[in-house]
């Protein structure tokens, strides 16, 4: 397949990925001539189109507008994944995005010192001259290490493999884990008729502050400190706290969201527990989050010797070339639209060579209709 040169390639279809898409657009860049997005996914829908049937959208936390195109009011009943993968492909249709999928990105390598940047692929390469990676968390499910893990001999899985509550009815299920996923899991399993224990590491942090727009900056500030000194982001859960609903109320005060402590190993048929205390299991269940996945930027060593990519915002300090969204503080709904922007904002004033300036608007194409979506598309190589 002949390389395609390209002003800037999205990788990733999600939240930030598609807002990235859409404000290119809007500052002047043309579809398909001078930007694509590639998406892993067979469909539209993100990390979102991945999520267990049984989460609702009105149990979902947090589902933000993409730019130009509200969510609106679907039926909270619906599941999250149907809603958003309809929703993000909408979006996609409306704004005649550029969209590839599936394709699976296998590196991002430089060329040369401040030349192009190289993205291959499983169909085929892409040259360009900036990447906005905005490839989230999803594909990097965390497995936290404890003695004994392996010799467990009822089922394992991570929020990453969870479908349903209602197959482990009648059984007893440990839930590993101090965010929201894990308090979810545990209302859902005592719905369906199942036992749990809960471990945290540390006592679950519940708080009934408001959940504003000057939370979410705070999150966002906050969040972002790690990354800018080049250290591994944190959880944004470890900043926010778990919202203290009416929901979670009950769940406290009926013993179910109440933790048992840390683990201290895993056991053939169970759990010990770190005050010693031993817990028959069925199963065990793996809240314990998701790291970045930017195996694909390893070729252009980006890392610091903390573990990280030190940023400034989006903007990867090593390499210029590369606009980091979908990590650190926007790894979450609460910053992606904004991350992915800003990340648009930043490549428009780094190709006209005004990179610390702001990039007037341009008058956006007319996206009447949809693009054709498929290979890569065939024209000279610039």
């Amino acid at each position: 397949m002949e390389v395609v040169v390209l002003e800037v390639v999205v990788i990733g279809a999600g939240q930030a990925g598609l807002s990235a898409a859409y404000h290119l657009g809007r500052r002047g860049l043309v579809p398909e001539e001078d930007f694509v997005v590639l998406d892993a996914n067979p469909g539209p829908g993100g990390a979102w189109r991945h999520r267990w049937p049984s989460l609702t959208l009105g149990a979902a936390h947090g589902i933000h507008d993409l730019p130009g195109l509200p969510l609106g009011t679907p039926d909270p009943a619906e599941p999250a994944s149907a809603v958003v993968a309809r929703y993000y492909g909408e979006h996609e249709r409306r704004f005649g995005l550029p969209v590839h999928r599936p394709v699976a990105v296998r590196e991002v390598r430089s060329l040369s010192a401040g030349g192009p940047l190289e993205v291959v692929t499983d169909r085929g390469r892409w040259r360009t001259r900036l990447v906005i990676s905005a490839t989230g968390t999803w594909d990097r499910p965390y497995w936290p290490y404890y003695p004994g893990r392996e010799s467990f001999r009822g089922r394992r899985l991570h929020t990453h493999d969870f479908r349903s509550a209602e197959e482990f009815r009648g059984r007893h299920v440990v839930v590993v884990g101090g965010g929201t996923s894990a308090v979810q899991f545990l209302l859902q399993l005592h719905e369906a008729g199942a036992t749990t224990t809960w471990s945290t590491r540390r006592p679950p942090s519940f708080t009934d502050r408001e959940f504003d727009p000057e939370w979410g900056r705070d999150v966002e500030r906050r969040v972002g400190e790690r990354t800018r000194a080049g250290l591994p982001p944190a959880s944004v859960v470890s900043v926010t706290g778990l919202p203290l609903t009416a929901q979670y109320r009950a769940g406290i005060e009926a013993g179910i969201l109440v933790s048992a402590g840390p683990l201290e190993a895993v056991l053939p048929d169970g759990v010990r527990l770190a005050d010693g205390r031993e817990v028959r299991a069925d199963a065990i269940l793996w809240a314990t989050g998701f790291r970045a996945s930017l195996d694909h930027l390893a070729p252009l060593r980006l890392r610091e010797p903390g573990g990280g990519i030190r940023t400034d915002g989006v903007r990867v300090l090593k390499d210029p070339r590369v606009l980091l969204v979908g990590y650190g503080a926007s790894a979450s709904t609460v910053g992606a639209t904004r991350a992915g922007r800003a990340a648009a904002l930043a490549a428009v004033r780094t190709l006209r060579g005004r990179p610390d300036d702001r990039a007037p608007a341009a008058s956006p194409p007319p996206w009447s209709a949809p693009l054709p979506r498929g290979s890569a598309p065939a024209r000279a190589t610039r």
